[in-house]
């Protein structure tokens, strides 16, 4: 047990000891779209396996809490479909550093990889303890790092300098840094040669370290993106492929910095000579394949050292015959071959720089396909001036390839009008697309096929720009009617005014390509028609009406609008006449309202009088005619239609109608006006005292016009009822109308209907009462004249609800809380009283309740109530109502006094008392209520029982006697409390057995002398059949013991218990206490008579100077009485079995020290 709080302790320590925990690398992360990562997860803290196994997720920005699995060390089913792929590809897998970590590696990074990472560690444990699973955040980012350097090749001599741009730019929104580096790669070797680190720092490579503090070598920044690389005093070391390197890094939240993004430029290559005589000769050339017209370009370079200082020659050569020489002096001679066009300018031979020498022929042509190359002679200036010819070297061939040209044209037709009214123009655009249209130019030709298949000749518009005219369209050209314009070099329109039937057909734009020819001819090389059909239809074809109108809902006294258009829209020569009709609300027949004809005239119907002073007719348009009605009423709801008639002039003049056609019906509703009206939605709470009047406000705060009439609703809503209660109507004529909500009696005597004000409405509700409070409101209805003088509903509100709560007086009532003790002896009275000391109102009525809590129970209850009828009610229970109206008296001193007196007290009635006061009022209903309660102070009640007195003789005795012999034990009451008192007495032993002190019980007689015996010890048992108890006097018990053996050795005493009665007639114990010790010894019969007697004084006076006269006056009154104590046997056998062993006589005086008999005995009888 001492060692337990070390041991906890131990166990403690190695629990936090085995505690696992899980890391990741720290986040957020952010890397760049492309590339790989690397996020690392650790596991510490276990004790078993020290193979872990690790399993990664991840919760993507869109899906917080949903888990997405992607890959396992232990469970090759674990990744989720989306991850499947990547990681059986190996884009994704898990790399493991020992037993406890591992590395998650992502190869090529994806814009949906950004999210939540968590690493977890299932466990190898028994139990669970610590964490097993650690987040980290990842976002990925575009990458957006970009390095350019143009691609070039250099030729540099010893001694030269060297400059390279490198442009370096980010779009990254994160704060990152950006390092440049430059460096040489010489076969497949990088050397860096200086770089630009991402703190700004300036570092050379191990090679360029001397050259770069010496100033040879620079790297500087030139602009916001440009990075220059300079080399002075370039040496035969730097020849090889220079090229720059950007990376992008940006610091993790662990403060380390990491690569997210690395670019490489294109490489330059730089050749480095030795300072020698030696050159090159290059030929160099865009393109080797050519067109017949275009442009040929052919540079002849030489590579020398110093070559501003030295003198060249060139000639160029066209398979394998010199054309034309290029002297020291930038002269060129041209061959007789090239003459001609070298006079027209299509051919040029130029000196463009010290190194560069230019052949370029315009309009090449088949003849200039072959092999090309360009041979230079340097000219060495002697002493006396003169140049003679030192080296000479040549560049290589370089065929060139002359095609002839070939048409790429494309034509197109399109057309907005291809239907059109007869009359309406038809306009069509012909474009046409080349891909050598720089060279050529275009005509095109304007073809009709009519629907009979015959083509005829519309116009046409050379490549020279001359326009030739179709025969059967030269009438129409002069009139203007027909055009045909080149907008631009490639498009062409043409446009038909005032269209006529025979324009109906298929129309057709042939466009030609012609080129020029050295000669100065016009050479066709292409040629291309594009289609489109043209459908003019009928005058009458496509003849509508359409009615129209933006108001088909309109509200009183306001106009409403409609409109006819006739569509399509004629020229001068057509005319069209409009009439419009109406067909009346819940009518069936309908009539003209007003005509407009062809020749302009306009006509009113003949039942149209409601329309004539507010109606206006506007004909805006040909197509459009509006009739706009004002004042709107009733009468003027219904259905519009307008019905328009087609008419033109013939070739005489005349107006003929051609075609009729009805509008759609427009239906028009004519409604009163939106109802605006606004009740105050304020709700209110009011809070009134019984018998107040309760005053309710109706407030219109808004109303739609100002001669608006109102007829007023009030409604109460009450918890407990379903449907809202009517209280009265008052009309728009302020006639009252009153409901039975308060009953017919009392309807018109407690209400009053006001009009304050204009709009303000007043409900007074006379001496409320607590059934009038709920919530209240008004139900207002607006009421409007119509255009025609008619009063209709215009709309309603309801009010905010006022919520109303009809108090009853507050109660005032208050009793005496004076705490009182009160002690008082058993059968004597106990007054409790109840004392008032304020009250609500004096006509109230009260009601008084009198509880009590013993001491021994829990639970309080009533012992009298008088209610405000002055009706008693005793107790709780019939037999306790019984008793204590008996035992109870009432008082009622004054109003505020109420005494109630306990008479014949006993202990049962200790306890605390207090008075419970009900104040009950009168409501306006005369219906009596409870206002309020109060209750009094406790009164503690104590009834103390009588002083105890009783005493036993404590004397102590020695009695030694033999075996066979009997022994007295007597217990001598010398105190009693009262004289009717009764005694329970019991006789024990105290003996030893097994060496240890054992009580028993010798003999227990009850106060109602029941006699009683501990038959579970064997002592006592043995004694059952020998004891013979007798009573001398009230106060005196003699026991006696017969047959003595050995076994009855001991201390023997007796216990007396004193019982008395209460007023209730009810006997309880008072008290206790004990006589002093007799110590028996019972002798074996071996001992001897004289060691008996001498061993024990009382033995030996009794034996020397008692024995004779007392045994002789025992012997005389046994002997006497025995008759008598056999018929007392009988009768009182039969009480738990036992014999009772006495019977009640007159008292005989005994003194245990008197040395004189008693005058009276008891026989002796068996205890059987």
């Amino acid at each position: 047990m001492n060692n337990l709080p070390i041991r906890l302790i131990a166990l403690l320590l190695g629990m936090c000891a085995a505690q696992r925990h899980v890391q990741v690398q720290e986040g957020p992360l952010v890397r760049a779209e492309g590339y790989h990562i690397t996020i690392w997860c650790n596991v510490s803290g276990y004790l078993a396996s020290t193979q872990q196994n690790f399993e990664w997720s991840i919760y993507l920005p869109s899906a917080p809490e949903r888990q997405i699995q992607i890959v396992s060390t232990n469970d090759p089913d674990y990744p989720y479909a989306v991850y499947g792929d990547r990681v059986r590809n190996k884009e994704v897998y898990i790399e493991r550093i020992d037993g406890d970590s591992a590395l998650l590696h992502i190869t090529n990074l994806q814009l949906g990889d950004t999210g939540e990472y968590e690493c977890h560690t299932p466990n190898t444990e028994s139990t669970y303890w610590g964490s097993y699973n650690a987040k980290g955040n990842l976002t990925v980012i575009q990458d957006t790092l970009s390095a350019v350097s143009v691609s070039q090749t250099l030729n540099k001599v010893e001694g030269d300098s060297l400059e390279l741009i490198c442009e370096v730019s980010k779009q990254t929104s994160q704060h990152t840094h950006v390092a440049v580096a430059w460096y040489l790669q010489k076969g497949d070797q990088n050397l860096k040669v200086i770089s630009l680190t991402r703190d700004f720092i300036l570092r050379s490579g191990e090679s360029y370290k001397q050259r770069q503090a010496s100033g040879d070598v620079r790297l500087d920044k030139v602009g916001v993106t440009s990075f220059k690389l300079t080399i002075y005093k370039l040496q035969a070391f730097d020849q090889g492929e220079f090229y720059c390197e950007a990376r992008e890094w940006i610091q993790d939240p662990d403060r380390s910095w990491y690569t997210i993004a690395t670019k490489r430029t294109d490489k330059t290559i730089v050749n480095i000579k030795a300072t020698d005589k030696n050159f090159n000769v290059q030929l160099e050339n865009e393109r080797r394949v050519f067109t017949v017209g275009d442009t040929m370009e052919l540079r002849c370079t030489i590579e020398a050292q110093n070559i501003q200082d030295r003198y060249f020659s060139v000639l160029w050569i066209f398979n394998g015959t010199p054309i034309a020489n290029i002297g020291r002096n930038a002269v060129p001679t041209v061959k007789v071959e090239y003459t001609t066009r070298d006079h027209l300018g299509y051919v040029r031979f130029a000196k463009e720089t010290d190194t560069t020498y230019l052949l370029k022929i315009y309009h090449v042509l088949l003849e200039d396909s072959g092999k090309y190359h360009c041979r230079a002679t340097e000219h060495e200036k002697t002493v006396t001036g003169e140049f003679i010819a030192r080296d000479t070297n040549k560049s290589t061939k370089v065929l060139i390839n002359v095609q002839p040209i070939k048409s790429s044209l494309t034509t197109t037709v399109t057309s907005n009008t291809t239907k059109v009214l007869e009359g309406n123009s038809l306009q069509f655009n012909c474009d046409a697309r080349s891909a050598i249209r720089s060279h050529s130019r275009l005509s095109v030709t304007w073809q009709l096929i009519n629907k009979q298949k015959q083509v005829t000749d519309i116009i046409s518009l050379e490549q020279d720009g001359t326009q030739v005219i179709g025969t059967l369209y030269r009438k129409r050209v002069a009139n203007g009617d027909l055009m045909l314009t080149k907008q631009r070099p490639d498009s062409f329109l043409l446009q038909l005014y005032n269209s006529v039937m025979l324009d109906d057909g298929e129309y057709v734009c042939t466009v030609a390509e012609w080129i020029m020819n050295v000669g100065g001819d016009w050479q066709q090389i292409g040629e291309q028609s594009a289609h489109i059909i043209a459908v003019v239809t009928p005058l009458e074809t496509g003849f509508s009406v359409t009615a129209i109108t933006r108001t088909p809902s309109v509200i009183y006294n306001n106009a409403f609008e409609l409109q006819c258009f006739i569509r399509p829209a004629y020229p001068s020569r057509v005319s069209v006449s409009v009439t419009w009709k109406f067909q009346p609300a819940g009518s069936r027949s309908n009539y003209d309202i007003i005509i407009f004809a062809h020749d302009k005239s306009i006509s009113w119907g003949d039942k149209a009088t409601n329309f004539t002073n507010k109606t206006m007719v506007i004909k805006a348009m040909s197509n459009n005619v509006r009739l706009v009605v004002s004042k709107a009423s009733d009468l003027e709801a219904g259905k519009y239609q307008c019905i328009a008639e087609l008419w033109h002039q013939n070739q005489m003049d005349q107006w003929v109608r051609k075609t009729s056609k009805s509008s759609n019906i427009l239906e028009v509703k004519i409604k009163p006006p939106d109802c605006r009206l606004k009740v105050n939605q304020i709700k209110r709470n009011i809070v009134v005292k019984e018998n107040d009047n309760i005053h309710l406000d109706c407030i219109i705060t808004n109303q739609t016009r100002p001669d608006s009439q109102f007829s007023v609703q009030w409604y109460v809503q009450k918890s407990l009822e379903k449907d809202d209660k009517l209280i009265l109507i008052s009309n728009r004529d302020y006639v009252v109308e009153y409901k039975d909500w308060l009953g017919r009696d009392k309807r018109k005597e407690r209400l009053q209907a006001e009009k304050a004000l204009s709009g303000h409405y007043t409900l007074v509700l006379l001496k409320a009462d607590v059934d009038d409070s709920g919530k209240y409101y008004c139900h207002v209805e607006e009421w409007l004249l119509n255009p025609n003088n008619i009063w209709y509903k215009a709309g309603e509100n309801i009010s905010g609800l006022t919520t109303v709560t009809v108090q009853r007086p507050e109660s005032n009532l208050e009793t005496v809380k004076t705490e009182r003790n009160i002690m008082v002896p058993e059968d004597s009275q106990i007054l409790l009283e109840c004392k008032i000391s304020n009250r609500t109102n004096l006509d109230s009525q009260l009601s008084v309740f009198w509880y009590a809590q013993r001491t021994l129970e829990q639970d309080r209850h009533p012992i009298l109530s008088l209610n405000r009828n002055s009706v008693f009610e005793y107790g709780s229970s019939e037999n306790n109502s019984a008793s204590l109206r008996d035992r109870l008296q009432f008082e009622k001193t004054t109003n505020e006094l109420y005494s109630l007196t306990l008479q014949k007290a006993t202990t049962s009635d200790t306890g605390s008392y207090f008075c419970y006061v009900e104040e009950w009022l009168l409501d306006p209903n005369d219906v009596w209520y409870k206002l309020g309660e109060d209750q009094s102070g406790l009164t503690t009640v104590t009834v103390q029982q009588p002083e105890f007195k009783m005493q036993v003789d404590k004397t102590e005795l020695n009695i030694s006697i033999p075996e066979k012999d009997l022994f007295q034990l007597c217990c001598n009451v010398t105190h009693r409390t009262q004289d009717n008192s009764q005694f329970a007495v019991s006789w024990f032993v105290w003996k030893v057995k097994e060496g240890a002190d054992q009580k028993e019980t010798v003999l227990k007689v009850d106060h109602n002398s029941v006699f009683g015996f501990d038959v579970s010890l064997d002592g006592a048992e043995g004694m059952k059949d020998r004891l013979q108890l007798e009573r001398p006097s009230n106060g005196l018990y003699s026991l006696t013991v017969q047959d003595s053996a050995s076994s009855d050795t001991g201390n023997y005493y007796c216990h007396v218990e004193e019982w008395i009665q209460n007023a209730n007639n009810i006997w309880y114990k008072l008290g206790e206490d004990e006589s002093g010790l007799v110590m028996v010894t019972v002798q074996d019969k071996g001992s001897s008579l004289q060691e008996a007697i001498c061993s024990n004084d009382a033995l030996f006076y009794f034996i020397f100077f008692y024995p004779f006269p007392i045994f002789g006056v025992l012997l005389i009154a046994i002997l006497l009485t025995r008759y008598k104590t056999l018929n007392s046997q009988k009768k009182s056998d039969g009480k738990n079995g036992v014999p009772l062993l006495w019977i009640k006589e007159p008292a005989v005086t005994y003194s245990p020290t008197s040395l004189e008999p008693p005058d009276f005995r008891i026989g002796p009888g068996s205890l059987g």
